[in-house]
């Protein structure tokens, strides 16, 4: 709880909002009270409250029209609202109009405590998500990448400290990544943003072709080339050079392109004249490069000059606290794309989300936020919506050895150990995972003596 959480309660019932001072003063909240709508602006247009509770029916106004009073003012500041029995659909509105939720009378006191938390939860959680879009939208501006988990941080940190060089760039990382961006961020980093960026994926160009793409021919060098063709290298001179999949090219060209390398210099196929060339390389794979040079595949000559900087991509599912940032960059735009207007993802869905473990990376999320937005009839994502491989991780739950005799409290530990694990010590994505409340979470890591940290996105 923040030191700063400060809760208005609007009753003109003054043993009601006296005992609900006492009951959130005692978690540690500033209470203030009023007894009707005008007292309430007046408290009001002083410093913002995070949460207030108010009664459906004052004196001089009902608690629907303090609501839409606070939402218009203080939109971050959270609703509850408390009513008698049988006022249902009035409420219902009225959530509909911004509550957060109601509360009926009469309550008790943990009912009280329990809204009180959820409610201020999801308005830190909702700051906490603006703070970050913020800083996100100046992230995306330097570098196009959606991700402010700490693996992702260090990237950045890499890519401001050594873009100006031209040392060459080795990016590792599975399939879907997002190692093309990064080469992208490299290159309009540094001094020759105005230049090319050349991208060749070695896998996907044909091993006899391979060769005249990348350093060009002379007219007649073989059949069918009937003139003059530029290469890659020679279209990148002066900007950048991507060579996606390079564990893919074949050994003998890695030859070639490792004198281009010392030299600066270039042959085209069939010619005798050399050419200089200047390009900035950067190189990416999704194979282990040390098991590539074991198995005789990637020289180890060529392995050390494209590896003066080396750049370890995280895959997605170690990276969890990014998720949320990513599926809702690809939800505002799909909703565009197909003109629905879908509003947010439904936590549930999100559950889900995080559950499953992304062996297609980013490009998968990408396409199963795709998929649900085609499905989607509402204004939330829903789990229904999904493809129906990522519904089935709704049963998916971490693997725990239970061992002969463990107790229910060691068996408990060790799924939130290894979920903490997962999370890379996120407790907001755990409480999450494990459908737990962050204050019951965090009850239990004290509890267990298990260290972790907040989240931060």
């Amino acid at each position: 709880m923040r030191p700063s959480e400060r809760i208005l309660v609007v009753d003109d019932e003054s043993s009601i909002s006296g005992a609900m001072k006492v009951i959130l003063g005692e978690q540690g909240y500033e209470v203030k009270t009023a007894e009707s709508v005008g007292q309430a602006t007046t408290i009001l247009n002083g410093r913002p409250f995070d949460l207030v509770f108010t009664d459906l029916k004052l004196p001089d106004a009902s608690g629907i029209d303090l609501l839409g009073q606070i939402k218009s003012d203080t939109p971050d500041t959270e609703v509850i609202l408390m009513t008698a029995h049988g006022s249902l659909d009035v409420t219902i509105e009225a959530i509909k109009r911004g509550a957060y939720y109601y509360i009926e009378k009469p309550f008790v006191p943990d009912q009280v405590v329990m809204l009180a938390q959820r409610a201020l939860e999801a308005a830190a959680f909702r700051r906490e998500n603006q703070t970050l879009k913020r800083v996100l939208s100046s992230e995306d501006e330097a570098f196009g990448i959606i991700g402010r988990s700490p693996k992702m941080r260090q990237i950045y940190d890499t890519i401001r400290a050594t873009a100006a060089a031209d040392a060459s760039v080795l990016i590792e990382g599975e399939s879907g990544t997002g190692k093309e961006l990064i080469a992208r961020a490299f290159h309009l980093q540094g001094t020759r943003a105005d230049r090319p960026f050349v991208c060749i994926n070695c896998a996907a160009i044909p091993r006899d072709l391979i060769e005249s793409e990348l350093f060009g021919y002379k007219k007649g060098a073989f059949t069918g080339a009937d003139r003059d063709k530029r290469g890659l290298m020679e279209t990148a001179s002066g900007g950048t050079l991507l060579l996606d999949e390079i564990g893919e090219m074949p050994v003998h060209l890695q030859t070639k392109l490792l004198r281009v390398l010392q030299q600066r210099k270039l042959r085209r196929v069939g010619d005798e004249q050399e050419l200089d060339v200047d390009f900035k390389l950067i190189s990416a794979t999704n194979r282990d490069t040390l098991q590539a040079i074991q198995q005789g595949e990637l020289r180890e000559d060529l392995y050390y000059r494209i590896s003066t900087i080396k750049i370890k991509v995280p895959p997605l599912r170690e990276r969890l606290d990014d998720l949320v940032l990513l599926a809702e960059r690809f939800l505002e735009r799909y909703s565009k794309k197909y003109n629905k207007h879908i509003v947010g993802i439904a936590q549930p869905t999100f559950a889900l989300l995080t559950r499953y473990p992304w062996p297609g990376n980013v490009r998968e999320l990408e396409s199963v936020v795709e998929h649900a937005v085609l499905f989607c009839q509402g204004e939330q994502l829903e789990p229904q919506n999904l493809p129906e491989h990522i519904q089935a991780a709704r049963s998916s739950r971490f693997r725990c050895d239970v061992l002969p005799y463990m107790t229910l409290e060691e068996i408990e530990r060790d799924v939130i150990e290894q979920t903490l694990e997962r999370t890379g010590g996120n407790v907001k994505k755990t409480a999450e995972i494990l459908s737990l409340h962050r204050p019951t979470l965090y009850r239990k890591l004290r509890s267990y003596g298990i260290k972790g940290k907040r989240a931060v996105s």
